[in-house]
């Protein structure tokens, strides 16, 4: 676990006065920044100090962690959990914040600027600092490179017209980075569309019409709530679909992610 100092103090100025004429600073506490990986369960620990390095008991309060991006939309809104093992004179002050796997999904390769605070009994609110100068610019990195993600979905919503038979534009697949254990998800988002989408597929490089086949085909009678879909495994180079009634604000879109 990630041990971060944090700091609690009530936010006054203390003038420091030498009869000698040398001046003094309280010099900041050094808070390096966080880093966390998309892919699995990121527990950070802290410790609550005074403005004496003492550290504080946080059990009184309930602990919130909250991070936000540079356009200053808040994207995690977690709460600490209190470290609390038999020694409590060694550990107090201790907490930890666990970001979880799914908390991250939706969240891109990036820094992010977070925050603490404390909310005690009556619901009254108090910011920590990451040191005595009472900065509040701690930062962390979101990275990927432990666990890389799957890749973005590819978007198929463009569709023509062929003798009453609609087809998508075509999507590559990449089989020599795929193999024959490729794994393929897709999902149609329709409304109201009343027909059938059939997911075609090809391994030559240069497809003719007659080198399409069908992989998946769905059937649709216009009352379907949400978007549905199916995962498979296969070596192909293109995949398009095709639909036997005119998709045109019916279909919205056809995800496939490889």
């Amino acid at each position: 676990m990630q041990l971060i100092p944090r700091y609690l103090f009530e936010n006054s100025v203390t003038i420091v006065g030498s009869e000698l004429g040398l001046s003094t600073e309280i010099m900041p506490v050094y808070t390096r920044e966080i880093k966390i990986y998309r892919g699995i369960d990121n527990t950070i620990q802290f410790r609550l100090l005074n403005s004496d390095h003492k550290p504080i008991d946080v059990d009184p309060y309930e602990i919130k962690f909250v991070a936000f991006d540079d356009d200053q939309q808040l994207v995690l809104d977690l709460l600490g959990e209190i470290y609390n093992p038999t020694d409590s004179t060694i550990h107090k002050g201790k907490f930890t914040v666990t970001i979880p796997e799914r908390d991250l999904l939706n969240l891109e390769r990036q820094w992010l600027k977070y925050n603490i605070y404390l909310v005690d009994a009556e619901n009254n609110k108090t910011i920590t600092y990451v040191d005595s100068h009472y900065d509040n610019n701690a930062t962390l990195f979101i990275d990927d490179y432990a666990f890389p993600m799957p890749g973005k979905s590819a978007e198929l919503k463009t569709f023509y017209s062929d003798n009453g038979v609609w087809y998508s534009e075509t999507h590559e697949v990449a089989p020599a980075k795929h193999g024959s254990e490729g794994l393929h998800t897709v999902a149609v988002y329709s409304k109201e569309y009343e027909g059938t989408v059939v997911l075609e597929a090809t391994l030559d490089i240069t497809p003719n019409d007659a080198d399409w086949h069908p992989i998946q085909i769905f059937n649709y009678e216009g009352d379907e709530l949400g978007p549905t879909g199916t995962t498979f495994r296969g070596n192909f180079s293109f995949f398009r679909v095709k639909t036997t009634a005119d998709p045109t604000d019916k279909i919205s879109k056809v995800l496939i992610r490889n």
